[in-house]
C-alpha cells in the first residue's frame, strides 16, 4: 500500500510503500522529481525517470520526493548524473555518515519522520530561478515563454535544467503536463477533456504520450490507481 503526506521540506513530500508480495506491483510514472529512499537498512537515490520505474516487490520503502530541481542542492550531486538511475546513497555521501544515519532510520519508530528529519537538516533554499522555471513549466507555458521570463538563453536554460531536473526543459514540460493530465483524470474528468485542459492537442495525443512516458494506457493507470496497492500519483503537479 502507498501513502503520502506533504513534508517539512518545503515543496517535498514524505511517502511510503508497503508490499505484501502479492499482487501486481504498480509502476511509478515520471513526475521530474528525484528521492531519497530507505528500505531494509539502506538509503539510496531515486534520479529523475525519463519512462516508467518498476520497483521491486515485498519490501518496504520510505522516501522523501523533492520538487523538481530541489533535489540536487539537498543530494549534492547533478540531477542528469542519475537520471534514470537508482544508486546508493554512500556512493555520493561519505560511508560512514551513510552508515550512522541508516542506523538511526532503522531504529526509529517511523523510519519515514526519520528520513525527513535527515533531508531537512540539508536542504538549502531552493533556488528562486529554476524553481520558478518548473512552476511555470507546470502551470502549462511552453519553454519559449519560461526562457524569455527568466532572462535565460535556450542553450542555457538547456544546461541549467540538465543539472537542475536531469533532462532538458522540453522534457520537463511533457512530464509535467502529462501529470497534469493524470490529476485530472484522478479527479474524474473525462479523458479528452482532460488531455486538452492539460495542454495536449487531444485525447490521442494524451494516450501517445502515455505510451511514450508510462508505458501503459490511461485506464490501466486508473484502474492501477484505483486499486488497494495504488500507485505513487505524482504529486509534484500544478493543476
Amino acid at each position: 500500500m502507498y501513502r503520502e503526506r506533504p513534508s517539512q521540506v518545503p515543496g517535498a513530500v514524505v511517502w511510503t510503500r508497503a508490499e505484501s508480495g502479492t499482487g501486481a506491483v504498480r509502476p511509478v510514472l515520471p513526475d521530474g522529481c528525484m528521492d531519497l529512499l530507505w528500505s531494509g537498512g539502506r538509503l539510496l537515490v531515486a534520479g529523475p525517470d525519463t519512462h516508467a520505474y518498476a520497483p521491486g516487490s515485498g519490501t518496504r520503502w520510505a522516501g522523501v520526493r523533492f520538487a523538481p530541481g530541489d533535489g540536487p542542492a539537498v543530494l549534492g550531486v547533478p540531477a542528469h548524473e542519475l537520471r534514470d538511475d537508482r544508486v546508493p546513497l554512500d556512493l555520493i555521501w561519505p560511508g560512514a555518515e551513510v552508515r550512522r544515519i541508516a542506523e538511526r532510520i532503522g531504529e526509529a519508530a517511523d523510519p519515514a519522520a526519520a528520513l525527513e528529519a535527515v533531508a531537512l537538516a540539508r536542504t538549502p533554499a531552493p533556488d528562486p530561478l529554476m524553481r520558478a522555471v518548473a512552476e511555470r513549466l507546470a502551470a502549462g507555458w511552453s519553454v519559449t515563454e519560461t526562457a524569455a521570463e527568466a532572462g535565460l538563453g535556450a542553450r542555457r536554460l538547456h544546461r541549467r535544467s540538465l543539472d537542475a531536473f536531469g533532462y532538458g526543459p522540453k522534457t520537463l514540460a511533457r512530464v509535467l503536463r502529462l501529470q497534469r493530465a493524470l490529476a485530472l483524470v484522478r479527479r474524474g474528468m473525462p479523458y479528452a477533456e482532460a488531455a486538452v485542459t492539460a495542454g495536449c492537442s487531444d485525447q490521442a495525443h494524451l494516450a501517445r504520450e502515455m505510451r511514450s512516458l508510462a508505458q501503459m494506457t490511461l485506464t490501466d493507470y486508473v484502474s492501477a490507481a484505483n486499486s488497494d496497492t495504488a500507485m505513487p500519483s505524482g504529486s509534484w503537479t500544478v493543476a
